[in-house]
Parts: structure tokens; sequence; C-alpha cells
């Protein structure tokens, strides 16, 4: 008789430690889960490969592992598996939790079990996260560097305008050349980080052939296209129109029930809140300077339609856009002036 043997492992992970619970299923026969807590640290990494090893764990595709995007925690974690070639699954925190239903009580370790139970149950929906590319983690890191810094410029530069209209010139004066030097710092690291991302894309041959395929799309420029290939894995798994406008939080759900519920569609309040603001900017934009998108724009104002549900349609058409020339890997066509 062939015995056939398949791994499901779920982790939690946190800041100073990852707890991992892992159940074996034999011959579709379910054996008494494992658990175990490791150091998230590389010395932590090498116990739990020995840990693995201990239970015969295969590494290979009879294997899966889930677990949640920490944002930089589990990061370790996935370049180890990678490197192992053990298949993995980094999910969004908010799905799976939602997929536990009703759950009474937390910790790590209850956390860990119901991750590896989730990978049981899922185990021929869920699709496995590409191994873990570190050029693209330079730069996502990078463009996360750049927003931080960006938002700390903006933010001294508004204080120094507000105390402006209080101060008296000689007041300002001096306030203005305190700062100066934080400022010009803070100015020079961001074209520092903007050379650095400009040599990666350029470098790279598959981010830079995105890369021009997104910036054909009007109103997209150069910082939400590097945004776009950074927070998308360069369109790992080629994600859909509607998956990306609700990635980014410009698709509307219906809020209707029967006879009580008659909310109008809204968007959801979970989203990429960077793309979401990158992409309003960009709307805003064509509105301005696109003869099609003005056009779009004085027609449903004139229907009644509020400025900001237009805006966010026009943000879900940027998102359909991208996701079209990226799937097609052809530069986006403007057919609006030849039907005119």
């Amino acid at each position: 008789m062939i015995v056939v043997t398949k791994f499901f492992i779920g982790i939690d992970v946190s800041k100073p430690h990852f707890d991992v619970a892992l159940m074996a299923v034999v011959n579709h026969v379910k054996q008494e889960m494992e658990t175990a807590r490791f150091d998230n640290t590389a010395s932590g990494i090498t116990l739990f490969e020995k840990w693995l090893k201990s239970h015969r764990l295969t590494f290979n595709e009879d294997c899966l592992v889930v677990m949640e995007n920490t944002g930089i925690y589990h990061r370790l974690l996935w370049t180890f598996c990678s490197s192992r070639n053990l298949p993995i699954h980094i999910g969004n925190a908010a799905h799976i939790k939602w997929s536990f239903g009703i759950a009474r009580g937390k910790n790590d370790k209850i956390d860990s079990i119901r991750l590896c139970n989730y990978a049981f149950k899922e185990a021929d929906e869920l699709r496995a996260t590409a191994a873990l590319d570190p050029e693209l983690i330079l730069l996502k890191d990078l463009i996360s560097a750049r927003t931080k810094l960006l938002k700390q410029k903006s933010g001294i530069s508004i204080s120094v305008k507000e105390l402006g209209n209080v101060n008296g010139k000689e007041h300002q004066r001096l306030i203005e050349k305190a700062l100066k030097n934080a400022i010009d710092g803070i100015v020079k690291s961001i074209k520092n980080l903007e050379d650095q991302i400009k040599k990666i894309i350029n470098g790279n041959q598959y981010f830079k052939q995105n890369y021009k395929l997104l910036i054909s799309i009007p109103g997209i420029g150069h910082v939400t296209a590097v945004y776009l290939i950074g927070c998308t894995g360069n369109f790992v798994g080629q994600p859909s129109g509607k998956e990306l406008a609700c990635y980014a939080g410009v698709a509307p759900f219906e809020q209707t029930s029967g006879i009580s519920i008659k909310g109008r569609p809204r968007v959801h309040r979970m989203a990429n809140k960077e793309l979401k603001r990158l992409l309003h900017m960009c709307a805003l934009s064509l509105i301005q300077h696109n003869q099609e998108f003005r056009a779009y724009y004085d027609r449903k104002k004139a229907e009644g339609k509020h400025s900001m549900s237009i805006i966010n349609a026009i943000r879900n058409k940027i998102a359909l856009r991208i996701a079209a020339v990226i799937k097609n890997q052809e530069s986006y066509k403007n057919n609006y002036n030849i039907a005119a």
C-alpha cells in the first residue's frame, strides 16, 4: 500500500517570536497536531528547520505553510521557505481571520492552530506566494522610506507656514533658519532614495517593462508607477482590474438586504490607503488636464452625481486600465480623440 503524507503548517508571527502548528495527514487521515515556539531570529529559524526535519517534513509540494502578512516580521520565514522550496501562502490577515467565523479565545498558539486548520481546509484554493525577491524587497523599503521622508518634509513645511501667520518677521526668520538644515537634509535624502529607486527600475528588465506600460496610462506618473510595482510584487498573479480596485479601496459594494437595509454603495474602509491616495491624485490630474475625463466629470456632475462619487469612478477606471495594460503587455492606446 502506498502511503501518501501531506503536511500543513500554520505560523503566527510576531516581532520577538513565531508560533508553529504542524499537522500531518496520512492517506487523508489527520494526525495529532504538534506545536512549538521559536525566536524570530536567524538562530530561531535554524532550530525551526531542525524541528521540521525531526517530524520528517518532505520540503516539497506535499507541504503548505500559511501565515499572515505582518509587513516585515515574516521576512525571515519567507526567505527560509523560498530557499528550501517550501510552498508558502502569505495571506491577508483580515481575510484569514474572517474565514474563522466566530472564534472565542485568542493567543499566539491558538492562532497558529487556526492557521494550520485553515491551510488544511483551503489547500485546494490557496495560491502559493512567489519566492522572496531581494530586489523587490529593497525597492519596497526604498519606496516606504521615501514616503516617510516626504510626510516629514510636508509636516515641517506646514508647521513653519502656520507659524508665519502668527509670528513677527524677525521671529519667523529665526525659525526658518533653524529648520533649514533639517529640510535641506530631508530633501537630499529623498533625492538619494529616488536615485536608488530609478537604478533598480532601470536595472531590472521586468520592472522596467511594467514601468513603461504604467506611465503610458494618462494620469499615471513616476511615483504611482513605482509604488504599484512595489505593492503588487510587480503584479505577481496578474490581479484583475476588480481585484486591484478592491485592494485600493475604490470599488463600491452594494449595501442592501431585503427591505430593512437600503444603504447606498460604499467603498470598503480596509484598503491600501497610500495607493488610494495616489490614485486620487491621478484622478484629480485627469479631471484638470485630460479632455476625456474632464468631459466625463462635467457630464456626471450635470446628472447630479456627487463630486467624490465621480472621482471614485475615475479612480476605478484607472485601476481597470492598469490591470489591462499589464495583462496584455501593451502600452495604453487612447481612442478618445479618434472616436471624437
